[in-house]
């Protein structure tokens, strides 16, 4: 008698939004790009693309620099949101060149226009080149000062109909009741509703962005993006994590 031959499971989604911190990227000294990192996460995303998912980023850019902390200095706020969106595009260059030579197609689309580097965003144009298998990265956040790169992945993923946000952390594996990397008795939650988030004052997205997330039922997934094949896994909707829905 053959074996029966076991379909493997296919991917849970198929248009997803993948957040990734500025700090994921850094070296060991903190600041700037780490290139084998950025190499590793290139090849995670061109894993998943490859299943069929259809993948956008955007990026932070605590790793080259974070308007908050020149604010705190005495700089303008408006300036210092602003420097910090220019850093976000550089980010997002360098994604796109690990990308690119990991064999992925890729578009970097700005909400502010720079058009000898990348696309200025328009919606509809971001959503065809999802159709067409081209991994999108939304650099430069919102465009607007005031909001950070969790509120514009929030705003992205519903405008461009993404199914869930892939929120990856570089330091921890999901939300805790407290913060793991200070206490040790820290709690891990597996599912959370918006309204908890909000409440608890957990620190997972700023809370502009999780309460546009409750208005549109837009699930969060917050995942370790240190182990590898995660982005994977998320995609294909194993547990792992902590899912943030209603």
């Amino acid at each position: 008698m053959s074996e029966q031959q076991v379909d493997k499971p296919g991917p849970r989604y198929s248009r997803v939004l993948l957040k990734l911190s500025g700090e994921a990227l850094a070296p060991a000294s903190g600041f700037g790009i780490d290139h084998q990192v950025l190499a590793e996460i290139a090849a995670q995303i061109k894993e998943v693309a490859d299943l069929g998912v259809q993948v956008a980023v955007v990026i932070g850019a605590g790793n080259l620099m974070r308007g908050a902390s020149y604010e705190a200095r005495g700089m303008d706020r408006t300036t210092a949101d602003h420097m910090g969106m220019l850093a976000t595009v550089i980010n997002s260059l360098a994604l796109q060149d690990a990308l690119e030579r990991a064999g992925a197609t890729t578009r970097v689309m700005s909400a502010i226009s720079m058009q000898a580097v990348c696309e200025p965003y328009i919606r509809r144009r971001a959503v065809r080149h999802l159709e067409k298998g081209r991994v999108v990265i939304f650099a430069a956040g919102t465009g607007n000062p005031y909001f950070t790169t969790d509120s514009a992945a929030s705003l992205r993923a519903m405008e461009i109909g993404a199914e869930i946000i892939l929120k990856a952390s570089h330091t921890v594996d999901g939300i805790y009741d407290r913060d793991p990397m200070v206490e040790a008795g820290a709690r891990r939650f597996d599912q959370l509703t918006y309204l908890e988030i909000l409440k608890r004052g957990l620190k997972v997205m700023d809370s502009t962005a999780i309460s546009m997330c409750m208005d549109h039922s837009l699930p969060v997934l917050v995942f370790n993006l240190q182990k590898v094949g995660n982005i994977r896994r998320a995609v294909l909707g194993e547990r792992i994590g902590t899912l943030v829905s209603l």
